[in-house]
């Protein structure tokens, strides 16, 4: 593997799915990888993410996830895979198992040692130049500060954009101020660099500043319309585009119930997508719960009222 184009499109972050006795089901996650590959408009696609349980999996298991996906596809779309790990040493090791597996790329998540004990601009810059020099390939900049605490200067961004193996951002940044100045700073600095958001919750208002696409759980349940909805953005087709957004709107307030991506957000994710019939079991990996009660009904009405039911599911 080596260096390659940046990643752009739109670039779902899978759901992994488990058999009843919890362990990956395979079978069941080539046919997912198969059919989300399949759809205009995905750039690659995104297993061992927050909205892949990452958090829920060994190492083994992660490598196992990467080479079934990447098996999968046959390589109709690149496959980037999620590194979470407390330090440079293991996000090493985990960086080397992915390559191994077939991952074009990987996707850093920030170590939660840097929530603990501090995290100094040159932890950073040492963190993805130890990854970089170890595999060689493609990085992708997870930055989402609401949710996992670590918080990139812009400058710092800026000096990650120039790293030789950092190609692409993904960008959460909640405070849309200083997402604009986050983007601002990485186009400065990075030429060839590209920039996705991750903003699940308000995708159509964070695209149309400029963005090069997105890296969404979303797009992993109703990848025809994350597609659609950044397509209408890129023409300039604004009305479709909110069109788009008002559709998407009613299964965003029940998965993410008008709060931040979390892991009972992503086992309400699943449920929605075992009822729309695009995943075969909603189980779920301790911590994260399946919905109960009046939250599980309310799934039900919103994915029964999108005409997703009545779509072509994923076969």
């Amino acid at each position: 593997m080596a260096i390659t184009d940046p990643f752009r499109g739109i670039l779902p972050a899978m759901q992994v799915p488990f058999n009843d006795d919890l362990m990956v089901d395979e079978p069941e996650l080539r046919r997912f990888s198969i059919w989300l590959a399949g759809h205009r408009g995905i750039g690659g696609l995104v297993p061992n993410g927050h909205t892949g349980e990452v958090f829920a999996l060994s190492a083994e298991e992660r490598a196992l996830v990467t080479k079934t996906v990447v098996d999968a596809v046959d390589g109709k779309v690149p496959v980037i895979s999620g590194i979470c790990a407390e330090g440079i040493n293991e996000a090493v090791e985990h960086a080397e198992m992915a390559r191994d597996a077939g991952a074009a790329g990987l996707l850093v998540m920030p170590p939660h040692y840097w929530l603990r004990f501090g995290m100094q601009p040159e932890h950073v810059i040492d963190h993805f130049t130890a990854i970089g020099k170890a595999v060689d390939i493609n990085l992708v900049v997870h930055i989402y500060p609401d949710w996992c605490k670590a918080r990139y200067a812009s400058e710092l961004l800026a000096e990650l954009a120039g790293l030789p193996w950092v190609t692409t951002f993904k960008v959460g940044t909640r405070e849309m101020s200083k997402y604009d100045r986050d983007l601002r700073a990485i186009k400065a600095t990075g030429e060839n660099v590209t920039m996705l958001t991750c903003h699940d919750e308000y995708l159509l208002t964070s695209m149309v500043q400029g963005v090069d696409g997105a890296l969404v759980g979303f797009a992993s349940f109703i990848p025809e319309l994350i597609t659609a909805l950044y397509a209408a953005v890129c023409d300039g087709d604004l009305k479709e585009a909110q069109m788009l957004q008002n559709q998407i709107y009613g299964l965003k307030e029940v998965v993410y119930a008008s709060g931040e991506p979390t892991g009972d957000a992503h086992g309400r994710m699943k449920t929605a997508m075992h009822h729309a019939g695009r995943l075969k079991s909603t189980t779920v990996r301790p911590p994260t719960r399946q919905p109960t009660g009046d939250s599980l009904q309310r799934i039900k009405d919103a994915v029964n009222a999108s005409g997703l039911i009545q779509s072509q599911a994923a076969e």
